[in-house]
């Protein structure tokens, strides 16, 4: 079993301020390794890294179909949201369709993270809803499955029908029993697995041709979805949004808390993921550009990507304090 490696630096007046160590894995379409750092067996919770694997019974039950969703839907499904009135608006209507309401979902209620849209509460003198939060479009395609299914509404317990289809799903496509499962920040069930696992399902979905079996049309749907409309994804500013821009709609990215990050490249057939050990989003932002650039998708001069590799520090005076570095030894 190998150690978690030096990825990323933060360099202050010239000296090495803080070092994140990491794991990181490329996969092939046959689902083997083609390259690793750190421990490709190190146990992770993906969290909202697997939102497309979570999506999977939603193509696959025909639930997605039958209620008419469009891509644009499918993008949402996949999402960390910002809550902008973009997204908000357009879970609102997604519920409303399916002939429900906020009430239903089960993911809580946050303040949004567009400014925007947390001004406007404010001014407004209202609060957040769970529409609001980063998850309700990932929760309004739930409740399009339990619909579908006639399933019952606490559809975050393990032992729901949804679940038990997406843990199935989580298995068979990254190729190993979960080691176990913890409840996540919207309360959905979290499945654990290994970087290379996650890695494995990733190269799975790159693989996946439009014209292939049931579950890879599925697969194909949720990454073309993703890359055509970044700003369902996550937002402006947000870095799976900014850098899916920057490669343009070649490659669907998504970033889970805790600093893991997943990466699906169809034209070389390639999945990533990576996982940082302390949790700290800024190490993994850097490492998914460094992987991206490494393998040919991204322009390291890209704007985007320099915004977060070599991410230079500024006060608030705006005066240079350091920057982001690679890791000796890491690419």
């Amino acid at each position: 079993m190998g150690k978690a490696i030096p990825m990323v630096e933060l360099w202050r007046g010239g000296l090495l301020e803080s070092t994140h160590l990491g794991h990181a894995v490329i996969c092939d379409a046959s689902g083997q390794i083609v390259q690793s750092w750190g421990d490709p067996g190190r146990i992770i919770f993906p969290r909202s890294s697997c939102k497309m694997l979570q999506a999977l019974p939603l193509i696959e039950t025909g639930a997605a179909d039958a209620h008419g969703l469009t891509e644009r839907h499918l993008a949402l499904a996949c999402a960390s949201h910002q809550g902008a009135a973009l997204h908000v608006g357009m879970a609102e209507r997604w519920l409303s369709d399916l002939g429900l309401g906020e009430p239903d979902l089960r993911c809580g209620a946050h303040e949004p993270l567009d400014h925007a849209e947390r001004d406007r509460l404010i001014c407004d003198h209202e609060g957040p809803c769970q529409l609001h939060n980063n998850c309700s479009g990932k929760h309004s395609g739930f409740l399009t499955v339990v619909k579908h299914l006639k399933a019952g509404p606490e559809y975050v317990e393990i032992d729901h029908p949804l679940q038990v289809a997406i843990k199935t799903a989580f298995e068979e496509v990254t190729g190993e029993a979960s080691a176990g499962w913890g409840i996540d920040g919207c309360s959905a069930p979290n499945f654990a697995t290994s970087v290379a696992g996650l890695a494995r399902s990733m190269a799975a979905f790159a693989a996946a041709p439009e014209t292939g079996d049931s579950r890879q049309r599925a697969m194909h749907r949720l990454t073309r979805a993703m890359a055509t409309h970044p700003e369902l994804v996550a937002g402006e500013g947000r870095s799976c949004t900014e850098l899916m821009r920057a490669m343009g709609g070649r490659v669907a990215i998504k970033t889970g808390a805790e600093a893991v990050f997943v990466a699906i490249v169809p034209e070389k057939g390639l999945g990533i993921a990576l996982k940082i050990e302390d949790g700290n989003s800024r190490a993994s932002e850097a490492a998914i550009v460094a992987l991206l650039t490494q393998i040919g998708v991204l322009d390291a001069a890209h704007p985007m990507a320099q915004k977060r590799l070599p991410a230079e520090q500024r006060n608030w005076r705006g005066l240079r304090t350091g920057e982001l570095r690679l890791s000796e030894g890491f690419l």
